[in-house]
């Protein structure tokens, strides 16, 4: 996503509030805002959708929308830390309803034809040749989806169960299981040697990042 697309996304979204009462000044702070918040998260959010997507068009597709979806919700946001938590949250449950939209797709027609790949595609083909994204992938997905908020995108605890929706504690048991069955998959295959018998693989998780 170029930075005129990204300007063009943000005067769409204005257009679409600039009737209401009021709207000019919040619609104003919300463009500077999203304009700020682009520059600085766009890149790592498309990352992070692509590692739970599988597919670098798609991520970017649940960024850009959930840019949309923040512009739309800023008079109830109006902080940028709470702005930043809540695209974060809107990136999670875009890219779990495709998801479920690709598994609903994959029951109707189970071999569609395979789009071109593009050369963000490839891309991200070569990073998914890494043994821990194919480990990554065999895990549930709540397990997949609290190791890469912890590991890749380095949040606390407390912003990964905002950005999940669900508790602190469900966190520690997400990762820990997730840890833990992890480990048995690296085990079984060629990074067997970097995980230790009577640990986890955390550590070979963040470094491979």
């Amino acid at each position: 996503m170029t930075a005129a697309e990204s300007g063009a996304m943000a005067r769409r979204a204005t257009r679409a509030h600039a009737s209401q009462p009021g709207a000019a000044a919040a619609d104003l702070d919300a463009a500077r805002v999203a304009s700020a918040l682009y520059a600085a998260h766009y890149q790592s959010l498309v990352r992070l959708a692509a590692l739970l997507v599988h597919d670098s068009g798609t991520a970017e597709e649940v960024v850009q929308d959930s840019f949309v979806a923040m512009h739309a919700h800023w008079r109830r946001l109006r902080d940028c830390d709470k702005t930043l938590v809540y695209l974060r949250r809107c990136v999670v449950n875009r890219s779990r309803s495709v998801l479920r939209h690709r598994m609903v797709a994959a029951r109707v027609a189970p071999h569609p034809l395979p789009d071109m790949p593009s050369a963000e595609q490839a891309a991200i083909r070569l990073l998914e040749r890494a043994a821990v994204i194919d480990a990554l992938r065999q895990l549930a997905p709540r397990q997949r989806e609290a190791l890469v908020l912890r590991y890749y995108a380095e949040l606390p605890d407390a912003q990964i169960a905002s950005a999940m929706g669900i508790s602190r504690g469900a966190v520690h048991s997400h990762i820990a299981r997730a840890l833990a069955a992890l480990r048995c998959v690296m085990q079984r295959g060629e990074l067997q040697r970097t995980c230790h018998p009577g640990g986890t693989c955390a550590p070979t998780v963040r470094r491979l990042w």
